[in-house]
């Protein structure tokens, strides 16, 4: 009688399975899906919307600035919260020291040279407001949504200089109607250079500081350059 076959024997290193492993799927980071598109989408929204509400003025100056910086933080909280905007993480003494001095050494000059027009500017800016409104406004709302929105959102990949001149435009086109340029050309000449100087002292800090240094800057900017001429 033969003998009974049995399957082959193999050693463990030797046998090969004849069905292959399937790799793991790979799983893509989830990212915001209008992030790369946002941020040009999100200015033609601001621009649009500074033009827009213009018929608010002066009686609802107010609900204007509240609209327009409200849409912009949106955008900028977006993309913080769904995109790939720089987080802010722990900052140092000296960089958020750096914001103050940069906001001081801009904010000062411009209050010495410039007293009397400043105030008349900011009882434009902020007409029929109270102070407590028109602080909120600078402290709060005004640093917070520029910051989001310009220096985190669009200055991401961008130089500077670009985003703080397209940043001038936008506040030019903010505020401007809110000024009689057409009385005083050379006025409105002299504020058009001083935001222009601010958003670019703001984007050079953000990239030399970071995001928190270049807020505190506009913050102490504001409070020298609008708030204390307006009281």
């Amino acid at each position: 009688m033969s003998s009974p076959a049995f399957p082959p024997q193999f050693d463990d290193e030797e046998y090969e399975s004849p069905f292959r492993d399937r790799p793991a799927p790979v799983r893509e980071p989830v990212s915001y899906r209008g992030a790369a598109s946002d941020p040009v989408f999100g200015y033609l929204v601001a621009i649009a919307l500074s033009l827009g509400l213009v018929p608010l003025i002066p009686d609802q100056a107010d609900l204007r600035y509240v609209i327009i910086w409200g849409v912009m933080a949106g955008f900028g909280v977006l993309s913080w919260l769904l995109g790939d905007m720089p987080r802010i993480g722990r900052e140092t003494p000296e960089n958020l020291a750096w914001g103050v001095i940069f906001g001081l050494i801009v904010g000062v000059p411009l209050l010495m040279v410039g007293g009397e027009t400043l105030h008349e500017t900011a009882r434009r800016l902020f007409v029929n407001m109270s102070v407590g409104a028109a602080a909120a406004f600078l402290i709060f709302v005004m640093p917070l949504a520029e910051t989001l929105f310009f220096r985190g959102l669009l200055q991401a990949g961008r130089p500077f200089w670009l985003v703080g001149a397209l940043a001038s435009l936008w506040s030019i086109l903010v505020f401007f109607p809110l000024l009689d340029v057409g009385r005083f050309p050379a006025v409105a000449v002299v504020i058009g250079v001083t935001l222009v100087l601010m958003n670019q002292i703001y984007g050079y800090v953000c990239q030399r500081n970071g995001l928190a240094a270049a807020w505190l800057c506009q913050i102490v900017v504001n409070l020298a350059v609008l708030f204390v001429p307006f009281l």
